[in-house]
């Protein structure tokens, strides 16, 4: 039965990433949609509703997904270049991953933000154009999605390899 609850969580969280960058790159498109004019790198657009609420459905869905991994999995940390050579591959796989999926993580919020906020009611004005901010926001829920499921399944096979040395401690004892 755990076995297939794993099986789950990472589809669920595969689906949760999928989901949000699929929203992103929609909202481009409907971002790209609106009246625009431009002159040269300036661009008076204005917002697009739909844009804005797909771009808000994605970032909390890529939130969601990443707080589902790490509430599921915990915290791996690495302190010190000594615990780094010591610990086993499973553990350095692990931290790998928790760091790429925050690093991940990180810039697709941003871009996400940044491109939904652009699409807020309250901001028809003229400036510098920001485009692919979404899409490309988008792109980076999939890559979150491979780091956050080889997070969720790198430290779960950690935490059964301590699981087995405390067992063999035990009965060595």
């Amino acid at each position: 039965m755990a076995k297939n609850i794993g099986f789950l969580v990472c589809l669920l969280i595969m689906v949760l990433d999928i989901v949000a960058g699929v929203l992103g790159i929609q909202a481009e498109i409907a971002q790209n949609k609106v009246k625009t004019l431009r002159v040269w790198i300036v661009e008076c657009r204005d917002p697009s509703n739909q844009a804005f609420n797909l771009g808000l459905a994605a970032v909390g869905l890529l939130f969601f997904a990443h707080v589902i991994t790490n509430l599921l999995v915990g915290c791996v940390l690495i302190m010190s270049k000594e615990e780094l050579d010591r610990a086993s591959p499973n553990k350095q796989l692990a931290f790998a991953s928790h760091i790429s999926s925050w690093i991940t993580l990180g810039i697709a919020l941003m871009l996400l933000i940044s491109g939904t906020l652009a699409n807020s009611k309250s901001r028809k004005d003229c400036g510098i154009d920001h485009h692919r901010l979404l899409s490309i926001g988008g792109v980076l829920c999939f890559l979150h999605a491979l780091f956050a499921v080889a997070y969720y399944v790198y430290a779960r096979a950690m935490a059964q390899e301590e699981t087995k040395l405390h067992q063999q401690a035990g009965q060595a004892a």
